[in-house]
């Protein structure tokens, strides 16, 4: 089926959207609440079950959605705003000044968005916060990349060679002629990343570098269920889904805007 990428991206993606709604005025149980109805299986009125500690685990997964979609929100747009205009300034920009910005995103692609959140979390303290800003920082560089690619290739057509040897301003070139047709590219790149902000924001909770215990998060609920993994191993089950879910539905996303948007990969009727 043709866009059949594209169209399970989204519905995937709906689903996370939907409990994050949800989450933002209802949650079946307080997800933070300590009970003594501990380990419960899943039934009435515990969908899911309950945790080690006795909190809803139903409720604590709708909960993680917000946090989960407020990450990638975050951490990507501001990748985004850093990232793509010093892209098209390095394409636009010809020899030494403009290889500058891809050097320096090749030195950033060094320090991963685990070693910055150590590094965050040492200085700030482990938070929410800190951990968008390690994704965020960590993903400054594959949009550099993707946007001073596709600017290169947008300077080589000629109306945009002839509105530069006319005396366009250069500002006005990006923004009329390079913006417009490296957005799609940027769009792909954007889903892809929103992706792996959101794993990497699992890994980090897992780890203690997000979000504290009084923000429930998918990958804090994987942590506290290693403790009773084989005995009860739906503790890990159903956090371990809904990261599935959340980054296979942007990755599936991410594909299906590309075959979407680049016509050579366009099916032929």
């Amino acid at each position: 089926m043709k866009r059949a990428t594209l169209y399970v991206g989204l519905s995937l993606i709906a689903i996370v959207v939907l409990l994050a709604a949800v989450g933002l005025v209802w949650t079946p149980f307080d997800p933070t609440a300590v009970t003594n109805n501990r380990l419960a299986k899943p039934g009435w009125p515990h969908l899911l079950g309950t945790d080690g500690f006795g909190a809803d685990i139903l409720s604590r997964i709708i909960s993680g959605a917000k946090i989960c979609l407020l990450v990638g929100i975050v951490s990507v747009a501001a990748a985004a705003v850093i990232g793509v205009p010093i892209g098209i300034f390095a394409g636009m920009v010809r020899g030494w000044l403009g290889e500058i910005p891809a050097r320096l995103s090749d030195i950033l692609y060094g320090f991963p968005a685990l070693l910055l959140a150590i590094l965050f979390a040492a200085a700030l303290g482990g938070s929410t916060w800190t951990a968008m800003l390690a994704i965020a920082v960590a993903t400054v560089p594959a949009f550099v990349r993707i946007a001073r690619a596709a600017t290169l290739q947008v300077m080589s057509l000629g109306y945009v060679e002839a509105a530069r040897l006319s005396g366009t301003p250069r500002l006005s070139i990006a923004w009329r002629h390079v913006l417009p047709n490296i957005a799609p590219v940027l769009g792909v790149q954007a889903s892809v990343s929103f992706g792996i902000a959101i794993l990497a924001e699992a890994g980090l909770s897992y780890l203690g570098l997000g979000s504290g215990p009084q923000q429930p998060t998918w990958g804090r609920m994987l942590r506290e269920a290693q403790d009773w993994l084989f005995s009860e191993p739906l503790l890990a089950l159903w956090p371990g889904l809904a990261i599935a879910v959340a980054t296979m539905g942007f990755n599936l996303l991410g594909d299906g805007l590309r075959d979407l948007l680049d016509p050579r990969l366009r099916e032929i009727r």
